[in-house]
């Protein structure tokens, strides 16, 4: 059987407690936001220049291997490295994100994406690095370079870590359909995209079909799966990064987001504050009700609004109750005008910078309208 409707991250993490224990899991945890600040500190020294931060990074005797004209391996000790970053402060174009950490005991590697728009290229830092002291630094690094249309400009991808329908035990998930499908169209674009939930973490899945060429090339990405397993929180948000805000959907989307403060204030400053968009799509639309202007109205008054409305819900079964509200009538009630089309048709409303659309066959709509109107501004 090469296709099945739910597939929860949630479900192997509780396995994988049963048999190591929910402490090793934390402590594994812990361990790797120990190692993305090592990162940090590698990426953030590298783009400003800043070699205290590199140097915090590095093991003092690492060896980097990197490319060189006419030299199959470069070898690098990790001082002179460092001292080719002597304009401390100064911004160098380097745009970094850490793809990927695989922890064993004391050791560990990583990937790392290195973005420079301007020559076009992008580099794939490959490290190992080890525990010392009580702190992990980086023993040895290697890049390969290729190009890459990425220009470093992102799209923040919200969702819900909510696992079951309210307080009951009816497995609920994120729609993996419509996150891989706007996630391709935003990478065809050169946009980079970044996961936001709030607990921050794994996110259970639903929906999921190998057969469908898309999802099998998401669900087989070490990387993309990466992202998704390890999604950030509020806290590790800064919403000045991000050009535009999409709240996907799937039936857990009704549950933890739209009610997160937190969440409201990152969308709407990426909205008021720099000139950003708000979309969604299906039960993502859920996201939005609650948020609101400056001037202390909702968003969606006096706005055309796509979403998955209750009349296509099975509302005779258990799920639907457990609902905590109705996208279309909490829309309605405050001010929006909401619309759709049959089922199994997709279906998309632009008003100015809120882009909405009605099921996951409207997901690669909804960003392509996205990137047109970014591409305009």
């Amino acid at each position: 059987m090469n296709s099945f409707r739910l597939f929860s991250l949630s479900i192997i993490l509780m396995l994988l407690s049963n048999i190591v224990g929910a402490n090793d899991i934390q402590e594994d945890l812990n361990e790797i936001k120990q190692i993305e600040r090592t990162l940090k500190h590698y990426i953030e020294g590298t783009a400003f220049n800043n070699k205290e931060k590199i140097e915090q990074a590095f093991y003092r005797d690492a060896t980097l291997l990197l490319e060189k004209q006419n030299q199959d391996v470069w070898p690098v000790p990790a001082s002179e490295y460092i001292s080719w970053f002597n304009k401390k402060g100064k911004f160098n174009g380097r745009i970094g994100e850490i793809l990927s950490i695989d922890l064993a005991s004391g050791a560990a590697t990583a990937k790392v994406e290195i973005i420079t728009p301007k020559t076009s290229k992008r580099y794939i830092d490959l490290f190992l690095l080890k525990k010392l002291d009580s702190d992990w630094k980086i023993i040895s690094k290697m890049a390969v370079s290729e190009k890459t249309i990425s220009h470093g400009k992102r799209i923040l991808f919200i969702v819900s870590n909510a696992h079951f329908h309210g307080d009951s035990r009816l497995p609920a998930g994120v729609s993996f359909s419509e996150v891989v499908k706007a996630f391709e169209t935003f990478k065809q674009a050169g946009y980079t995209v970044d996961f936001l939930s709030p607990e921050g973490g794994a996110i259970p899945l639903s929906y999921i079909n190998t057969s469908d060429p898309i999802h099998k090339k998401y669900l087989y990405d070490s990387d993309f799966m990466y992202a998704i397993g390890h999604t950030k929180s509020p806290n590790e948000v800064y919403a000045a990064d991000y050009r535009a805000v999409h709240y996907v959907g799937g039936s857990n989307a009704m549950y933890q987001v739209a009610e997160n403060k937190a969440i409201q204030k990152i969308a709407m400053d990426v909205y008021e504050k720099h000139n950003g968009i708000v979309s969604s799509v299906c039960h993502g639309t859920a996201g939005i009700v609650n948020l609101m202007t400056e001037n202390g109205e909702y968003l969606v008054k006096g706005r055309r609004i796509s979403g998955y409305p209750e009349s296509f819900e099975n509302q005779s079964k258990a799920y639907f109750k457990e609902f905590p509200f109705l996208i279309q009538k909490t829309i309605e009630e405050r001010g929006g005008s909401f619309f759709h089309s049959g089922r199994n048709v997709a279906h998309v409303e632009v008003d100015g910078r809120i882009v909405t659309g009605q099921n996951h066959l409207s997901s690669t709509l909804v960003a392509q309208k996205m990137v047109e109107i970014l591409a305009m501004q």
